[in-house]
């Protein structure tokens, strides 16, 4: 049981991880896209949050699925 435990919070950590290098990467790329293709106005904003977001759930379900695996050796 103690195992299984530490795998789940493993992969936790994980996924949060992932989520915040993901999320960081992605507010700095989203900016730069924004700028770089002169997105209008208020759209930039909602731009850059699409970008983070769907930066920082790829990120966080890989690192989260990479620590499953390496959880199961």
């Amino acid at each position: 049981m103690a195992r299984e435990t530490s795998c789940l919070t493993k992969v936790t950590a994980g996924v949060a991880i992932g989520g915040a290098v993901g999320g960081a990467v992605g507010a700095v790329y989203g900016t730069y896209e924004a700028i770089r293709f002169r997105v209008p106005g208020i759209m930039k904003i909602r731009y850059i949050g699409q970008t983070t977001l769907g930066s920082a759930a790829i990120f966080g379900l890989f690192l989260g699925a990479g620590s499953l695996i390496h959880c199961g050796k």
